[in-house]
């Protein structure tokens, strides 16, 4: 059974910054390009980051300069390092492995920035 745990969030101030992580469970993670994913309240899931097999990454302009996507594919694990973090960057953050079917989302990490 694919499962993905995400961890980490928490509530930081305005500026602070977090990092999140990512284990994922029943999928050959190296052979996977992976994202990032977040879900702000009353609003649909958008896409943050994406890390490929080979390393290289992307990012949504909303967080690019600011966030950082890496993995780990010994530990089957990814981290989102957060910095500069705005009220904006409030949400649900999940993890998920790009295949061609959709695999179940799991409870995601609530980040929440307030002063």
């Amino acid at each position: 059974q694919v499962q993905f745990v995400e961890s980490g969030g928490g509530l930081v101030q305005p500026g602070g910054s977090l990092t999140l992580s990512c284990v994922a469970s029943g999928i050959i993670f190296s052979s996977y390009h992976m994202a990032w994913y977040r879900r702000a309240a009353g609003k649909q899931r958008e896409w943050v980051a994406t890390i490929y097999v080979g390393g290289s990454t992307k990012y949504a302009d909303a967080v690019k300069g600011r966030f950082t996507i890496s993995r780990d594919n010994v530990k089957s694990k990814m981290d989102l390092h957060l910095t500069s973090l705005t009220q904006d960057d409030t949400a649900v953050y999940y993890c998920m492995a790009l295949a061609g079917t959709q695999y179940d989302w799991g409870q995601g990490t609530q980040v929440t920035v307030s002063a």
